[in-house]
């Protein structure tokens, strides 16, 4: 076994190796390497404190929700630019993508921090995603589908918030793919298709091992292996078919989600309602406020014309025939 485990370590250094002797160095002439259990780490300087942070939160957190242990060596190799990181993991890589992982030769490929194209977050989560996708491949091989492997990598990586694009949006909460081959399709669609399909992935692999909340997916891993079905797979752990858990799976999204992306879309359309309606609505307010006040100025007139025409009449009726004449004469002549 040492001699296997030997010639499988010198095979992953040769890997990483080449690839880094196969581009131009960034400020150095050599990358650095840094060995730690199961896993060597190879940078440039420009990346030596993401490399150390990365070889210390794989050694730390080695185990992986269900499954097995993973014994095989791991060989993480950090791009420090966009173009290499390019370079390394082929031109069929989404470009929106962060890390890579190969698990027919036990690799990940990062980008560095100096890299700019990815928004993908915490490089330390995006590490423990790809590490996931090894480990689910040590223990079942090609078996797992697309949506299964991202969705199984999301919920190991505690990428909760995938979820937060079914709570904000009602069409895909709702009126998503209602099969597991739809979804599959959905991440060659695109970023935001993309996007939603890991959403909808961690959402059922999570609604999967909801099911038996005592041993989640142990045993449906093992009949899966032992079965090479997952069909069987899921009858013997559950008692329920592919088809049966498609089923559950759209029904559960749709009851728990789409209320709370209706309300979330019913929120922005006010919203948006309001920045429209609100200006017009206080123009209103002011045009009819000054004609209010027009108004009332007029009215106040009127009334003060009336009281003065009102109290000469008074006065006309009590006076005498000289005092008549007095109230008759002009007031700017009085």
């Amino acid at each position: 076994p040492s001699r296997v485990i030997g010639g499988v370590r010198r095979a992953l250094l040769t890997i990483g190796l080449a690839l880094l002797s196969a581009s131009p160095a960034v400020g150095q002439r050599e990358a650095e390497r840094l060995d730690g259990g199961r896993f060597t780490v190879l940078a440039y300087p420009v990346d030596r404190v993401l490399a150390r942070a990365v070889l210390a939160a794989a050694q730390a957190n080695d185990t992986f929700p269900d499954l097995p242990r993973p014994q095989r060596r791991v060989l993480i190799t950090i791009a420090p630019t966009d173009a290499l990181f390019r370079e390394w993991v082929g031109d069929a890589f989404p470009e929106w993508g962060a890390a890579a992982a190969f698990p027919a030769s036990h690799r990940i490929v990062m980008r560095g921090r100096s890299s700019g194209e990815s928004d993908a977050g915490d490089p330390l989560v995006v590490l423990r995603h790809e590490l996931a996708h090894l480990a689910l491949a040590e223990a079942l091989g090609d078996l797992p589908p697309r949506w299964f492997t991202e969705g199984y990598a999301s919920v190991a990586a505690g990428e909760w918030g995938r979820e937060e694009v079914l709570a904000t949006n009602f069409a895909l909460a709702t009126r998503g793919p209602r099969t597991f081959a739809a979804l599959d399709a959905m991440f060659a669609g695109g970023g935001s298709s993309a996007t939603a399909a890991y959403a909808l992935a961690h959402r059922a692999v999570a609604e999967m091992a909801a099911l038996d909340p005592g041993r989640g997916m142990t045993l449906f891993f093992r009949y899966w292996g032992e079965t090479r079905s997952m069909d069987r797979g899921l009858r013997s752990a559950y008692g329920m078919t592919v088809s049966g858990f498609e089923a559950h799976w759209v029904s559960r999204t749709r009851r728990r989600y789409g209320g709370l992306a209706l309300m979330g879309d019913l929120a922005l359309a006010a919203g948006v309602v309001l920045i429209v309606l609100v200006p017009v609505y206080v123009q209103r307010r002011r045009r009819d406020q000054r004609r209010l006040d027009a108004m009332r100025k007029a009215e106040a007139e009127q009334e003060q014309r009336a009281r003065e025409s009102a109290l000469e009449a008074l006065l006309s009726s009590v006076a005498g025939p000289g005092e008549r004449r007095l109230l008759d004469t002009p007031r700017d002549e009085a």
